[in-house]
């Protein structure tokens, strides 16, 4: 990481960064510095300034014209770009100018002049050489391709991440980039928003060549006097993009493979961006224009600034999650599937992880299933042993007396949880934490039998552990602000969002997430069709329809939750239906066991019927809007402390629709007058389930939660 308010030629030189021999100051900005060395070389090196990460902002963006106006009146040989930050080179946009742009008009006049300024860096006479180390995302790798050749240090990066935001290139990529390498290459990068490492980059000619930092020198010295053939632009390949024929027929197997994964009218932008290229490919000038205009209207819209909100509430959370936790060493105990996943988890994230269970077959299969797990989630034979090494079974439960943390994980039964409990904690040391996985259970049923409350907390982990990023953090009155802390940066030490809530049947997520399935269940006793259901809650945005989510979660858990939660809410809601729980006795709970509400195939796919009908929308009511009144009611009740909390669990754990961006996003822009007015005129059909909560009033007097 750069130090703050340190030259950038300094911090280059600390770094044993190469710029030059012989430096000559030109001149010193703000955020960028100007040199010149021996061999009339011009080193233009960015270090934006109070930030830990390059990004392109307006700011930073004047200040490079003025510099290439500078640069322009220079007799010069050659012109360098380099970053000062230890991360990398430029890592795209700053998106916080970015949110919040609702007019087209603003966001179209504020590209034009951007790419006034990039097009000024590409008109350049002078050989134009940007190296690249660490990471050259979004604004910063059109940035790149605006000069004439690249060198990427080794480990580089490059990438185009605008599509996850709802966007697509808006910098000159769009055209750029399918003039430099294969049109087909180009346009996989920016629409699936994957990064290349400096190997591929190489391969594909994006960069010209890739070297050790110590070669830098030579490197640029041999592209100047043309030794080094650089990458070409404009080869055949290339020229491809420019024949109709050819874009017509790549354009349908974009089409085709973009459908399989969203649907235009949710996520419009790589549909957008096939269309600009179908129109305009090989055509400079067609493409730019046609390129802000896209790009204006994209950002205006709402999808894109849902997701930018969506991007942000990410941000808000791993925030949080940062610090020092404290905890080296993990003890699981359970090897039942939660209990086996997270501990695999933990080790594959670096942490010492013994795993104890009081039957050998589940612990040793665990152990089997971890090391595919490592094969899975790890890229080299050496991460994967070093993971595998770090996870121990432990048949005789000794890491209990040395871990740093303790996860109960056994079955969803408030005997078996509170015996378990009140055996361990009087084992583990003084020091540590001990938190149950429960799913549903209150913490204040499990508390009275452990000695040191103030020490014990719950960690939700959602299935999968390796794919759901969100773990809720669940407190209670008399769990130390330690505690707490610690567990919240342990989430951010495996790469989990941690989210605090306060202890309650289902916490947050499964509380909302039950009265989705509740209603479900419901609508499936009136003889609504359960491919009928999930199609109408897939057609609003749900990651998974309610009734494949029951048996993915498992049909005997919803019925434990359901039974915890139904104390809490009374008999508007009934702890499940009879046939819930006659599946369960007869062993149907879902994907895990091949049958449930549906039958699955060997590759666990659902077998449905495929004559899709138009979801009625009052069907999709019934299913989103109690989700929605869960959430408001668990703000007023304090279950959660603000909204940012709550969209973000909602959306990364619950599935929400990312584009609607969360639960209270979606109900603002509808309008929460019309959201209780709907619930209304359901409770009056349906019953008191549908009672508006009081806490929309204050929701609707109240601004966006981010903004």
């Amino acid at each position: 990481m750069a130090e703050k308010n340190m030259p950038a030629s300094e911090n280059m030189i600390r770094r044993q960064l190469t710029l030059g021999h012989g430096l000559k100051k030109i001149q010193k900005k703000k955020h960028w510095s100007l040199s010149k060395d021996a061999g009339d070389i011009a080193w233009l090196v960015l270090d934006r300034e109070d930030e830990n990460t390059n990004t392109l902002c307006e700011d930073v963006l004047v200040e490079l014209d003025a510099l290439l106006e500078k640069i322009e009146a220079t007799a010069l040989a050659a012109l360098v770009i380099r970053s000062a930050k230890t991360g990398g080179f430029i890592a795209g946009t700053d998106i916080r100018e970015l949110q919040g742009m609702t007019e087209a008009v603003e966001a179209e006049a504020r590209m034009k002049r951007a790419h006034a300024i990039i097009d000024r860096l590409a008109a350049l006479r002078i050989p134009t050489i940007a190296v690249v180390h660490g990471h050259c995302l979004g604004g910063g790798l059109e940035l790149a391709l605006a000069c004439k050749h690249r060198i990427a240090i080794e480990g580089a990066t490059f990438g185009f991440p605008e599509i996850s935001l709802g966007l697509h290139p808006g910098l000159g990529g769009s055209f750029r980039l399918p003039a430099l390498i294969a049109p087909g290459e180009a346009m996989k990068m920016m629409l699936d928003g994957k990064p290349v490492d400096a190997g591929k980059a190489r391969e594909l000619g994006l960069v010209d060549t890739v070297v050790e930092e110590r070669h830098v020198a030579s490197s640029i010295e041999a592209l100047v006097s043309r030794r080094l053939k650089p990458a070409r632009p404009g080869s055949g390949l290339s020229r491809l993009g420019a024949v109709s024929p050819f874009r017509h027929l790549a354009v349908r197997k974009m089409r085709s493979s973009v459908a399989r994964q969203v649907r235009e009218k949710d996520y419009p932008a790589p549909y957008r961006l096939i269309d600009l290229w179908l129109r305009n490919g090989g055509r400079k000038s067609a493409m730019q224009a046609g390129e802000i205009r896209s790009f204006a209207r994209l950002l205006s819209g709402a999808t894109a600034q849902n997701l930018i909100h969506v991007f942000f509430l990410r941000e808000h959370l791993k925030a949080s999650g940062g610090g020092e936790s404290g905890i080296a060493h993990v003890h699981v105990i359970g090897a039942g599937a939660m209990g086996a996943n997270i501990a695999a988890w933990c080790a594959s994230r670096g942490l010492r992880v013994t795993l104890s269970d009081t039957d050998e077959k589940a612990l040793t299969a665990a152990i089997e299933r971890a090391a595919r797990q490592f094969g899975e989630w790890l890229h080299s034979g050496t991460e994967q042993r070093a993971a595998f090494d770090r996870l121990i079974p432990d048949f005789a439960d000794d890491g209990l007396r040395h871990a740093d943390l303790v996860i109960e994980a056994a079955a969803e039964k408030l005997d078996v949880k509170r015996k378990l409990l009140k055996a361990v904690s009087s084992g583990m040391k003084k020091d540590a934490v001990l938190v149950s996985s429960t799913t549903s259970l209150s913490l204040d049923t499990l508390l009275g039998v452990v000695s040191s409350p103030e020490r014990v907390a719950g960690l939700h982990f959602f299935n999968p552990v390796s794919q759901v990023e969100l773990v809720e953090v669940v407190s209670h009155s008399r769990v130390s602000r330690t505690v707490k802390e610690r567990l919240t940066a342990f989430c951010g030490s495996i790469d989990r969002l941690p989210a605090p809530v306060r202890s309650s049947p289902g916490f947050l997520v499964n509380r909302a997430l039950s009265a989705y399935l509740g209603e479900a269940f419901v609508m499936l006793e009136e003889g609504v069709r359960k491919e009928s259901l999930d199609e109408a809650a897939e057609d609003f945005g749900m990651a998974v329809g309610p009734v494949e989510l029951a048996d993915r979660i498992g049909l005997d858990i919803c019925l434990e939750v359901a039974r915890a939660l139904n104390p809490k809410r009374g008999k508007a809601q009934q702890a499940g239906p009879k046939w819930l729980e006659t599946l369960v006795a007869e062993g149907r709970t879902g994907i895990k066991t091949g049958s449930g509400l549906y039958e699955y195939d060997k590759s666990g796919r659902p077998k449905k019927k495929s004559n899709r009908l138009t979801p009625h929308p009052m069907i999709t009511d019934r299913l989103i809007l109690p989700m929605l009144n869960s959430c408001a009611a668990c703000l007023r009740e304090g279950i959660v402390a603000d909204e940012e909390t709550l969209e973000a669990a909602m959306v990364f754990a619950a599935g929400f629709a990312p584009f609607r961006g969360g639960p209270l996003t979606y109900a603002r822009r509808r309008g929460c007058a019309e959201i209780v007015s709907t619930l209304e005129r359901l409770q009056e059909k349906y019953g008191e389930r549908f009672t508006p909560d009081p806490y929309w009033l204050k929701i609707a007097a109240s601004p966006r939660a981010m903004s």
